[in-house]
C-alpha cells in the first residue's frame, strides 16, 4: 500500500522560511516523478513544483526563485524548501507521486499559514 506522509507545515511570518518533507513508502520511489501542490481556501488545487526521477525540476511562476524542490532517493523523501514566504502562499500543501502516466498518489496534506 502506498503512503505519502507530509510534515513541516506550520505558522510563519511573511519573509520567513519553512521546509516541507514527504516520506514515501510502498512505491519504487526513485522512478517516480514527485510533486508538491497546494490548495488555498475557495481555490482549486494548483501545482507548486515537480521533480522527475532524473532530477529535472519545474516550478509555478508564483514560486520561482523562492521555493526549491529536491529529493533524497536513499530516504524515499522529497522536500520543498520555501523561502521569502508571502501571505498568499497560505494553503494546504500536498505531496504527489507519479510512477507513470496513469497512476498518481496523494498525501493527506500539511497546512502552511503565512501571517502578514
Amino acid at each position: 500500500q502506498v503512503h505519502l506522509v507530509e510534515s513541516g507545515g506550520g505558522l510563519v511570518q511573511a519573509g520567513g522560511s519553512l521546509r516541507l518533507s514527504c516520506a514515501a513508502s510502498g512505491i519504487m520511489f526513485s522512478i517516480n516523478t514527485m510533486g508538491w501542490y497546494r490548495q488555498a481556501p475557495g481555490k482549486q488545487r494548483e501545482l507548486v513544483a515537480t521533480i522527475t526521477s532524473g532530477g529535472s525540476t519545474n516550478y509555478a511562476d508564483s514560486v520561482k526563485g523562492r521555493f526549491t524542490i529536491f529529493r533524497d532517493n536513499a530516504k524515499n523523501t522529497v522536500y520543498l524548501q520555501m523561502n521569502s514566504l508571502k501571505p498568499e502562499d497560505t494553503a494546504v500543501y500536498y505531496c504527489n507521486a507519479k510512477p507513470d502516466l496513469i497512476r498518481v498518489y496523494w498525501g493527506q496534506g500539511t497546512q502552511v499559514t503565512v501571517s502578514s
